[in-house]
């Protein structure tokens, strides 16, 4: 029987879960077989799919660490974080700046429970985790964990990384931007966007898997990608796929048609 503090209360382990499936194809161990099934049947209709997952992965960190060290941004807050994959957000702001803060958001019951064991912060700094939906961006705002941790009088960094395929219009902006609404001037939006514009057909098959999996997938084109960042400013080099924005040596070789995420970072006037 579940306890009233029990983490796991809820989890619903006969369906896939994309924060579960997503661990399984890069080869973690917290999944079920319907996750395990799912991403199995994923790879057959795209095989580049684990290289397209960990460079959205590796984006978030170089995201990360360019707002920690050529913005000073000290305070993030990270939607869908799923399952926590070192190095973390937190590990990569607080390399940089050890008192730095970051509220992590998801609500799979099995990612409650690893993010609370293991998303320890640095003595300087802090973590918080919210159980709360990007759909519901008011719980965020209004968690005791984001008006403790976040100060509003500085910036922030929002990460919206690897989430926004599993929103479905017309809510996807007005998510966004309520997310983004609170925050001061010169915080900063990073984003991923899931797109078959470099491999149109293996990656509608994976769209329309994860759709049969019972999970809503939305991929957009560049013009719908940049829209989600009208009225703020892009940062060099503006709105690429994932793997070309501020690459490193881990990028060295990849083939664009392996990757289905445009990634970019913006900041906001």
């Amino acid at each position: 029987m579940d306890t009233p503090n029990d983490p796991t209360a809820g989890l619903v382990t006969s369906r896939a879960h994309s924060a579960r499936v997503y661990d399984y194809i890069l080869g973690g161990k917290d999944h079920y077989s319907a996750d395990i099934e799912a991403g199995d049947a994923m790879c057959r209709h795209w095989p580049a799919l684990p290289v397209h997952m960990r460079e959205n992965r590796r984006f978030m960190h170089r995201a990360a660490r360019f707002l920690a060290e050529e913005r000073g941004v000290r305070q993030f807050l990270d939607i869908g974080t799923g399952l926590p994959t070192s190095p973390n957000l937190h590990e990569i702001a607080q390399e940089v700046a050890p008192e730095s803060h970051v509220v992590y958001v998801d609500n799979d019951p099995i990612v409650l429970a690893h993010a609370r064991a293991l998303l320890q912060s640095s003595p300087e700094g802090a973590t918080a985790y919210v159980d709360a939906n990007m759909h519901d961006p008011d719980a965020i705002l209004d968690s005791a964990e984001f008006r403790e941790l976040i100060d509003l009088s500085r910036p922030v960094g929002l990460m919206v990384i690897g989430i926004m395929h599993f929103i479905e219009p017309p809510d996807d902006r007005l998510l966004v931007r309520r997310l983004l609404d609170p925050l001061p001037s010169g915080s900063y939006l990073a984003m991923t966007i899931g797109t078959a514009d470099f491999a149109p057909e293996e990656v509608n098959r994976v769209a329309q898997e994860y759709r049969r999996q019972g999970m809503p997938f939305v991929l957009r084109d560049l013009p719908t990608a940049t829209s989600f960042f009208e009225g703020l400013e892009l940062t060099e080099p503006g709105i690429t796929q994932v793997h070309a924005w501020h690459p490193g040596p881990e990028q060295d070789g990849i083939d664009g048609r392996d990757i289905a995420m445009y990634g970019a970072v913006a900041e906001k006037p």
